[in-house]
């Protein structure tokens, strides 16, 4: 390739990669106002998370646009070819996980100004901490290209699962003590299995970053809690 041929591939690659991390930053923003949304029941920054979605998706649809033409056009290969086909992948998962965040902004809604005790929502503030630092290591470490970190945030991934374990038997306890909190404990528990998916799909995106650098996929199983229930379905 000629050098303006070079140039032009590399400001290719670098274009994808700074929307990657405008979505990185978009959803951080997503997650962390809608689990302060959640908190303090203000449906107002909820419905800000809700209209934000629409940003990630364009991002998603341009990112992978771009991604496609340039394999199309350039014919990359070993390292090069990976980190478009990542580029595709980790868009993906974060889009989804500001579906997941603007979930959570519609549960705060549909909530409406509803308040339980501190310690009914003090389990989906710890699961929702763990989910955060999880995303935002994440991306960093897919910023630096960091195998180590990735798999760090990978091995951890059973620890949000052991945590929504808890939490979902324990709002089942808070519901039959008192009927009066079946409706927002239903809305917490659904919160908390997006915000627990969040997770996973940060456990992804470090898979992700160990074929980019490395060209392996992870052959082993995630390390996973054990559970005694189907999974709710989040709509």
């Amino acid at each position: 390739m000629t050098d303006h041929t070079v140039r032009a591939y590399d400001d290719e690659l670098m274009e994808i990669g700074r929307k990657i991390t405008e979505m990185g930053g978009i959803a951080e923003t997503m997650l962390a106002n809608a689990i302060q949304s959640l908190v303090k029941g203000d449906t107002d920054l909820a419905q800000r998370v809700i209209a934000t979605d629409p940003k990630l998706d364009v991002l998603e649809s341009e990112i992978e646009e771009k991604a496609i033409l340039t394999i199309a056009r350039r014919q990359p290969m070993a390292i090069d070819l990976r980190a478009l086909v990542s580029a595709i992948r980790i868009a993906s998962d974060l889009e989804r996980i500001g579906d997941l965040a603007k979930n959570v902004g519609k549960r705060v809604v549909a909530i409406d100004g509803q308040f339980a005790p501190q310690k009914i929502v003090g389990g989906v503030i710890h699961i929702s901490d763990l989910a955060l630092d999880r995303l935002h290591r994440v991306l960093d470490a897919y910023a630096h290209r960091d195998v180590e970190a990735a798999m760090a945030v990978w091995n951890q991934d059973e620890e949000i699962d052991q945590l929504y374990n808890s939490l979902f038997r324990e709002l089942l306890t808070y519901m039959m003590e008192d009927p009066r909190n079946i409706g927002f404990c239903a809305h917490l528990l659904f919160s908390a299995k997006n915000i627990e998916r969040i997770g996973d799909h940060a456990t992804n995106i470090a898979e992700t970053i160990k074929y980019l650098v490395t060209g392996e996929t992870v052959v082993t199983d995630r390390p996973r809690a054990a559970d005694g229930y189907a999974p709710l379905q989040t709509p």
